[in-house]
């Protein structure tokens, strides 16, 4: 996980004022990847103190904005944060527990699909989720 010198720069390189939030959330982010939001309000709460919802809300909608952190909101779940920004991946999904995971591009273009019509637009990313049962909730179903 990156230092708090390293989150600073990270700050700052966005053009983002470092304020004692932005640096929490960006920690809890790296700590929690796929964390939902009560769940990092949790994580900033117990490590940094009182932290208000709105001042988090700002915060990540700002880091989000400035491409620090990724929103992703598989269907049916909350939105979700995680600090993977930098390159075309995807995710899975648990059918029956929720849990999350990250799945590297299929062939590690970015689009790494090509849509059969583009409409016109200059495609410059793809979301693939894709849906099933992890090992746990697999071994736990055919038990």
């Amino acid at each position: 996980m990156p230092s708090v010198t390293e989150f600073e720069h990270m700050l700052r390189g966005a053009s983002l004022r470092v304020t004692r939030p932005r640096l929490a959330l960006l920690a809890a982010v790296h700590e929690h990847p796929h964390a939902d939001t009560d769940s990092i309000i949790g994580v900033v709460r117990t490590d940094y103190g009182e932290v208000s919802h709105q001042a988090i809300y700002d915060a990540l909608r700002a880091l989000t904005n400035a491409g620090l952190v990724r929103r992703i909101q598989p269907s049916g779940s909350a939105a979700r944060y995680e600090s993977r920004v930098a390159d075309n991946h995807h995710h899975v999904v648990c059918r029956s527990c929720g849990v999350i995971a990250d799945v590297d591009c299929v062939d590690g273009l970015a689009p790494c699909l090509t849509a059969s019509d583009d409409h016109g637009f200059a495609i410059d990313e793809a979301e693939v989720i894709f849906w099933g049962l992890c090992a746990d909730c697999s071994t736990a179903h055919s038990s």
